[in-house]
């Protein structure tokens, strides 16, 4: 379980912060205040309520805190008392967080108030401090004054308490950073000293100039997962009830290893000023209950949903008619038809399952394809404190890494659940033993296709060509493999002392969608009103190979292309409608002509695909696109019109099929949506030898076969949303209908 957290972070507000130093266009508060906002924001969307945090002012106008009786106080405000943030704080806290007009207020002192807040806060009824991650920040310019006094009382109080002491200063010297600030002013410079001074005799102390500080915000932070075991249980082998004294049963844990991380997801929500200007009805589609109070924002109420359930009904007034959620079935598609499978029945839908985790069978590391893992790992180890149980699976891990074999096992992680079958690995370190799970396939998860094969070319007759046109010379493979050679990334990176390393490190590897979404996020709770950076150069990093990588295959690339023979492809010619491209043989004969090819004016039921190609190709004017499609529309209609049952609908579809990829060719889409539109009018009037809806299913559900939208051809005039309501027809069965 993650550690609660207790942090109040200093912020400098004197007059200095105000200006602008080392050629920054903003100010010292401005600039120091990136890490502060990133830091708070990122405390709060985590979300944890055991988390507390607080800041406090230094160098304000006016004097406002628990200590402010004592000496050495003034100028010091608690701007944001210790304790849970909310969004309306942080407001609060944006609009008090200014340049004042001052330069009095002691930094030591801010500290020392910080140290006591915590102290308090976190120390239990009994007496004793509570398990807390406490830190106090201190965010300055460091030009205010500075009292070394009773530095070494502090440092010592500071590590009693166990706080980790944090200074950032902006323009703070900084060897290690490679930052020195010229023509430094002698009161910052001594206050640096102090500073520096201080968090050397704390335990726990962090000295940093700013610059350094807010470069290390673009690395993205890993959040801290919860350990989840999705089954505690025995693992078997055999079986422990039939045969106890020659199975197997050792109690372990499992828990996952590897999880897809995923991306906070997001809620609809209305403004109260346009949710109580409407009626419920009236929201844009949207039917709200009821406003939910949002604590962090009075001025937004959530989105409630609602779903109705309507069939068509000609008695009613709208010609549809509600129906309770209870009396639908499930359906499920078998073809064009619906199987429907009512509630009480849906246990016959599922296999009965028990929970279990056992050991089916063992195979060598060297039969195992590494392509065949499928989806997340998982660890198992032994049942913390079961001496036999950890000295069992401990003889079982060491028993599989001997023998250099993996072992197959079922598991069912709850009862009724799906089974799956897994892999497990031995792992062996030296203070875990343990086994890697990952799931392995079933026959319908293999997705089996066929390709030649690049080395060879098989004839029609059986033959094997080793030269040909196709294959690659022993050149091209010898220059395609250097090039591979010089794009090799495993070892381009490069270690502590310069010497090669692993370039893509997982570490270093972060999800760009993930983080920049989170960037988002924070950027805009902080500052709502200002624009989103780009994303970080450490999400991009992956984006493009190395440049340096680049520069030094160049020379391989160059050979490759002339090896190769790569030639850049002429531009599409735009304006083709009514042409097709015509592609030109490497012979550079017209083989048309020397056929002697005649034009095509009629298209024979028998031969209508080929001859409905012919007549296009030798076509002149749009005339003839039309009368060849009005020649194929008619045979199609034909086909279906005396088709017994469904035995004609396979030879239709491809008419179909073929007309639509023609027409789209030659940029005439009009055409193909004229037909299709006519052919549902006769579809729905039962024009075309009875009830046809199953072909009408088959050609847009099944094959796709629609209206051709603009998204298909620039020419079509019908937009997306026509063409996907395009297939339905009115129909008796139910339809559910969603608003929100």
């Amino acid at each position: 379980m993650a550690e609660k957290e207790a942090s109040i972070y200093i912020i400098d507000q004197g007059a200095s912060t105000g200006d602008c130093h080392n050629g920054r266009v903003e100010s010292d508060l401005d600039y120091s205040l990136k890490y502060v906002w990133d830091k708070i924001t990122a405390m709060m969307a985590a979300g944890r309520k055991t988390d507390q945090l607080g800041v406090i002012g230094l160098r304000t106008d006016e004097t406002n805190n628990p200590l402010q009786s004592d000496d050495g106080y003034d100028n010091i405000s608690v701007l944001m008392p210790l304790g849970t943030v909310e969004m309306s704080a942080l407001r609060q806290l944006q609009k008090k967080v200014r340049p004042s007009n001052t330069e009095s207020g002691d930094a030591l002192s801010a500290i020392v108030l910080a140290v006591d807040m915590i102290e308090k806060a976190t120390t239990l009824k009994s007496g004793k401090l509570g398990k807390f991650a406490r830190t106090v920040c201190l965010v300055t310019n460091g030009l205010g004054p500075v009292d070394p006094d009773q530095i070494d009382q502090i440092a010592q109080k500071i590590n009693d308490v166990g706080i980790k002491l944090v200074v950032i200063g902006v323009d703070f010297d900084d060897a290690e950073f490679g930052f020195k600030e010229e023509d430094k002013d002698l009161v910052k410079g001594s206050n640096e000293s102090v500073l520096k001074d201080l968090t050397d005799k704390c335990s726990n102390g962090v000295f940093g100039t700013a610059a350094e500080a807010i470069l290390d915000l673009s690395v993205p932070r890993l959040k801290k997962t919860r350990p989840y075991s999705p089954y505690e249980g025995k693992l078997t082998l055999g079986d422990p009830e039939k045969y106890p004294e020659t199975s197997m049963a050792i109690e372990v844990k499992r828990f996952f290893k590897t999880k897809a991380a995923k991306p906070v997801s997001a809620s609809s929500f209305v403004t109260k000023s346009e949710a109580t200007n409407k009626n419920p009805g009236e929201l844009s589609g949207h039917t709200i209950q009821e406003d939910s109070e949002m604590v962090d924002a009075p001025d937004l109420s959530a989105v409630k949903s609602m779903r109705t359930y309507k069939i068509n009904d000609s008695t009613s007034e709208k010609g549809k008619r509600d129906i309770p959620f209870e009396e639908l079935a499930k359906g499920y598609s078998y073809g064009s038809t619906a199987v429907p499978i009512s509630e009480s029945e849906q246990n016959i839908t599922k296999l009965e399952t028990h929970r279990e985790f056992t050991i089916i069978g063992f195979v060598h590391m060297d039969k195992y394809e590494k392509y065949l893992t499928m989806g997340e790992s998982c660890i198992t180890v032994a049942q913390k404190g079961n001496d036999k149980a950890i000295m069992a699976l401990s003889s079982f891990v060491h028993a599989l890494h001997e023998l250099e074999s993996h072992a197959v096992a079922r598991i069912v992680t709850k009862d009724g659940k799906d089974p799956q079958i897994v892999l497990l690995a031995p792992f062996i370190e030296p203070d875990l033993e343990a086994l890697i799970d990952v799931p392995l396939p079933f026959a319908e998860d293999f997705r089996t296709y066929r390709f030649p094969p690049l080395d060879r070319v098989i004839t029609t007759s059986g033959g094997i060509l080793t030269k040909h046109r196709n294959l690659p010379t022993e050149d091209l493979t010898e220059a395609m493999s250097d090039y591979v050679d010089c794009m090799d990334l495993s070892m381009f990176g490069q270690d502590d002392e310069g010497q090669p390393a692993e370039y893509m490190t997982i570490d270093d590897t972060y999800s760009p969608l993930l983080h920049r979404i989170d960037q988002a996020i924070r950027k805009r709770a902080a500052k709502p009103d200002d624009p989103i950076e780009p994303p970080a150069d450490i999400l991009l990093k992956w984006s493009n190979p190395p440049s340096e990588l680049i520069s030094k295959s160049t020379l391989q690339l160059e050979k490759l292309i002339t090896v190769a023979d790569v030639k850049q492809v002429p531009p599409k010619a735009k304006g083709t409608r009514g042409r097709k491209d015509v592609i030109k043989p490497l012979s550079g004969l017209d083989v048309k002509k020397l056929l002697g090819q005649e034009k095509r004016q009629r298209i024979s039921k028998e031969n209508a695909i080929p001859e409905f190609k012919q007549m296009l190709a030798t076509a002149e004017s749009e005339n003839v696109f039309i009368d060849a499609a009005n020649q194929m529309a008619s045979i199609t209609r034909s086909m279906i019109t005396n088709s017994y049952a469904d035995k004609e609908y396979p030879r239709a579809v491809e008419n179909l099929r073929v007309m639509r990829e023609e027409l789209i060719h030659l940029e005439v889409p009009e055409i193909y949506n004229n037909f299709i539109r006519d052919l549902k009018q006769r579809v729905v009037k039962g024009e075309l030898g009875g009830n046809r809806s199953d072909l009408w299913w088959l050609v847009t559900k099944t094959n796709k076969l629609g209206l051709i939208d603009k998204e298909v051809s620039e020419r079509s005039d019908v937009s997306r949303e026509e063409a996907l309501e395009f297939p339905s027809i009115k129909t008796d069965l139910p339809s559910r209908v969603k608003a929100e």
